[in-house]
This record gives C-alpha cells, structure tokens and sequence, in this order.
C-alpha cells in the first residue's frame, strides 16, 4: 500500500531522494497550475471551477479509500482549510491586479525563506550554511526575474502595478503559513493520505460558492461552460500532483529544502514559455534560470 511505503521510508536515504522528486514534481505541475489560474476565464472563476472539481473527484477516495480522521486531524483539516482560503483569496486579488508573469515569481520568490524560517520554529529544522545560501540565491532570481518582467511591461501596468506586488508579498507569505502548516498535519496523520483525500473535499467548497456570488452580482459573464469544464478537470488533475506531491515530500524529508525545490516552478514556468510557447528567453533571463537552478542545487546538495 502507499502509505505503508511512505511510512517504510520516513527519515531514510531512499525518503530523502523520493522526497527530491516529490518536491520537483510539485514545482513542474504548480507552474502549469499557476498559467491555467491566469488566463481565459477570470481567475476568480477559474479557481472555483478548479476547486469544486476537485472536491468532487477527491470525495469518493475519502468516503470509501482512506481511513477516517481522527478527531485531532479534523481539527488539523479545518485549519489547513482557513490558511488555504486566504492564501487563494490573496491569491486571486493579485492575480486580477497584476500581470501574471510578475505577481507569480514574487509570491513564489517570498516562499523559500519564509518557510525555511517558520519551518526552524515549527519542527526546529536547521539547514546548513550552504542551503541558506542556495534559499537566498533562489529568492533572488526569482525575485529579480519579476523584476526584469515589470521593466518589460508598459507604463499603464508599471503604474498600476504596486497593490498587485502587496498582494503577491502577502501570498508569498501564506505560502509559507500552509507550507509549515501542512508538513505538520500530514505528519500527524497515521495514514497521509488521509489528510489528502479529505483536505481536497474539506478545500473545495469555498470557492466555488464565491465566484458563484460574484457572477450573479454581474462581476463577469457566464463563460462557455465546455471551455471552463475541460479547465477545471485539467487543473484538478494538475492540483492533486503539485498540492499532494509537495505535501509528502514534507513528511518524508525537510519542509525547508522541499519548499524551496518547489518553487522552481518559476524555472518550469520560464522552459514551459520558450519551449512550447515561443517566448523569447534573452541573456538575462536564460542567466536568472541558471541562478534558480544553482540556488536548488545549492539546497539538495549544501
């Protein structure tokens, strides 16, 4: 059984590297996650479809698949679900502020720091020297890639730019809070997939009852309902990967290093563009990809 698995190799080698590719994993599916959440549909709307889609798949393995919560998890799961509703709430303002390709690196970029320090208050996790120093490097370039991408941006959004890069610092911070968060409640669970099943059921009814109310006050026209179904399920297919993926690399190894190797996302983001979209890449941005790779390397391997 998977859980068996997972509990066979917490806090050995073989956890250690499957918690490498965990956290890759996660990053690879979060950047495909973060483009479907910024694109045709508003966001708002597009995150409820997202999220009663996977509440609705995820309900059958919780009801049927996967051990009850304890009474302890319960009470875990309902704070997983108030930080993960601020964090989409933070989330969706900036993204209908700001354009997605500055608001996402920023949010992703305050992520590495803030969780490795929550997670040394959280688990009392220490890295070494050299991972802190990869954190920063990654920060950085993440950072300094939003930054390239607003100077490349016209004056209009330039000048309306500054309540969307607020909101995308906020969102990092949240980031942070159910990074650490999570690590602890799919640790307090005997079996994690438990905590995953339920929280993708006990997550996805915010949302939807949201952009319900605000596309009856006339915020935005109905969609095309085939349109929005066909990117609903492709974005609950890609949640489950990059929500649960980073969640068991947590359990398997440090919250710190994984949250960091997650937000190479914005690395993932920036192939994903050039190689299937046709965006330029130019010197400076093909030289920041390298420093997010250096700064993931530097924390696996500090």
């Amino acid at each position: 059984m998977p859980a068996e698995w997972i509990r066979a190799i917490e806090g050995t080698e073989a956890g250690a590297q499957a918690a490498l590719g965990l956290a890759l994993l996660s990053a690879l599916a979060h950047a495909a996650f973060g483009a479907l959440q910024k694109g045709r549909h508003d966001p708002w709307l597009t995150r409820g479809a997202i999220d009663l889609c996977y509440m609705l798949m995820a309900l059958p393995a919780a009801l049927w698949l996967v051990p009850r919560p304890t009474p302890g998890l319960w009470a875990a799961l309902g704070g997983a679900w108030l930080i993960h509703t601020v964090y989409k709430l933070f989330q969706a303002m900036a993204y209908a502020r700001g354009a997605y390709t500055v608001v996402y690196p920023v949010a992703r970029g305050v992520g590495p720091l803030a969780t490795a320090a929550l997670a040394g208050v959280v688990f009392h996790e220490s890295l070494r020297p050299g991972q802190w120093a990869g954190a920063a490097v990654l920060s950085g370039a993440i950072m300094a890639l939003a930054a390239l991408n607003l100077r490349r941006a016209d004056a209009a959004a330039r000048a309306s730019m500054a309540p969307a890069l607020a909101l995308a610092a906020l969102t990092g911070l949240m980031i942070a809070a159910y990074t650490t968060y999570d690590a602890w409640g799919v640790r307090l669970a005997e079996d994690p997939f438990t905590f995953l099943a339920w929280f993708f059921v006990i997550d996805g009814w915010a949302f939807p009852a949201l952009a319900l109310w605000r596309m009856r006050r006339g915020a935005w026209p109905p969609p095309a309902p085939g349109q929005l179904a066909l990117r609903a399920l492709a974005g609950a297919a890609i949640a489950y990967v990059s929500f649960g993926a980073v969640m068991l690399a947590t359990r398997l190894d440090k919250v710190g290093e994984a949250a960091a190797l997650r937000e190479t996302s914005t690395l993932f983001a920036a192939l994903i563009g050039w190689l299937f979209l046709g965006e330029r890449v130019g010197p400076a941005r093909a030289g920041l990809m390298a420093l997010i790779a250096l700064g993931a390397a530097m924390v696996e391997f500090g």
